[in-house]
């Protein structure tokens, strides 16, 4: 029996530690993150799943310290398995695991390398994204590929939408690859990078919504950080208003950016085109455009950034 040491959190982790459990793989320790009371927690817990089958688990704010180096070496793994893990391992922890050290990463690698590549991916348009295992180096995202799975992103697929899909890629391109890793018959591709880049992380004002661009880049924007991701910001009137769900529409636009009401539905005029606006926060409460038209009345409202 193989034995394993396993990094992992969010909804990746939860189901691909599963996959090493369904294989019967001694995990003997797994890593993982305290959940921060500032974040939306949406996702299952890896912890408690461990828990539930009787496996030892710690949370260090950093894995690359002596004391847990020494903790894992005394386990003599074979692999390491990193189910987004929120930090970077070092040479001296990727040295211990006698058949090497395995991450998924949740894109067709070598696309979309380093932070929230679900996000960037729905940003720029992709109609395809995936989950990607493959061997950890010290540099992200960039080690022999060992299996893939590909995913569709429909024009509406919102980050968590596609985030569900990547999920079950990778449960899939784990599970199909783990019997001949495991008997050590697994083959691995070299990444070129060149077909790829890296993308770092996004904060929640990387949202501002600059309407001056077409409406396609700007529905990408929304659904790419809608709920539970902090969402697509503006202003109107001077208020704070938050766009939740939008969707194509054939109205004509102006290009002048404005926000309207028309026939009981509400929309965005952009740069080019207009967007149905489907949900959307006005102050932080959320109104349809009715309630918006009565308060408001139905002329056209610029935007603010």
């Amino acid at each position: 029996m193989s034995r394993a040491v396993v990094f992992a959190y969010h909804n990746v982790g939860y189901r691909c530690l599963n996959v090493l459990l369904a294989h019967d793989v001694d995990v003997a320790l797994v890593v993982t993150h305290r959940d921060n009371p500032k974040e939306t927690i949406w996702f299952e817990s890896v912890q408690k799943l461990a828990e539930l089958h009787g496996i030892p688990t710690i949370t260090p704010d950093n894995p690359n310290v002596p004391e847990v180096e020494a903790q894992i070496r005394a386990l003599q793994p074979d692999f390491y398995f990193s189910f987004y893990y929120r930090e970077m391992l070092k040479a001296p922890l990727l040295a211990i695991p006698k058949r090497g050290a395995l991450n998924m990463h949740g894109s067709l690698l070598p696309k979309y390398r380093g932070r929230v590549p679900v996000n960037w991916a729905i940003i720029r348009g992709e109609t395809e994204t995936g989950a990607t295992l493959h061997y950890m180096t010290e540099k992200p995202d960039n080690g022999d590929i060992v299996a893939q799975q590909s995913v569709p992103i429909l024009p509406d697929d919102t980050a968590h939408d596609v985030f569900q899909k990547v999920t079950v890629a990778a449960e899939m391109a784990l599970n199909g690859v783990l019997p001949a890793l495991l008997a050590g018959t697994a083959k691995a591709e070299k990444q070129d990078l060149s077909k790829g880049a890296y993308f770092g992380g996004r904060k929640a004002e990387d949202g501002i919504l600059d309407w001056t661009k077409s409406a396609l880049e700007i529905h990408n924007l929304v659904r790419a950080v809608a709920p539970p991701y902090p969402g697509a910001m503006t202003q109107v009137m001077g208020k704070p208003m938050r766009i939740l769900q939008t969707l194509a529409s054939k109205e004509q636009g102006s290009g002048r950016p404005a926000f309207f009401v028309k026939d009981g539905k509400a929309y965005a005029d952009c740069g080019s085109g207009v967007l149905r606006i489907v949900r959307f926060e006005l102050e932080g409460i959320e109104l349809n455009a009715a309630e918006f038209a009565a308060k408001y009345g139905t002329g056209k409202f610029e935007f603010n950034r």
